[in-house]
């Protein structure tokens, strides 16, 4: 993401939510939680933190949903977060498959 040009928006833009700790042009200081609400968790259109979702399903697919709900924006390569997903997912599969299709 590029940098605003100087007075080009509020303390609460996308900008300072992406930037952990970083003063911004127009002299406003991000306040991104990187530990406790990371941005690539809490940016969501629905105003849902990805940990409200997950902590309700199993670890394998918890983690799936993870990593498609921040393919592209923790990482340069949304394809990789994708494919991490895809792996979790076939980890639940052959899990639910060894247990003779039950979860």
């Amino acid at each position: 993401m590029s940098r605003p040009k100087a007075n080009e928006h509020t303390d609460t833009c996308d900008w300072h939510l992406d930037q952990y700790d970083k003063e911004c042009t127009c002299g406003a200081v991000a306040r991104a939680d990187a530990v406790n609400h990371p941005s690539h968790y809490t940016s969501h259109p629905s105003g849902v933190e990805c940990i409200d979702v997950t902590e309700h399903m199993t670890f394998n697919l918890g983690n799936a949903v993870k990593y498609v709900w921040r393919a592209g924006l923790k990482s340069v390569d949304p394809i990789q977060d994708l494919q991490k997903a895809a792996w979790y997912i076939n980890r639940e599969i052959d899990r639910l498959k060894a247990a003779g299709g039950a979860a």
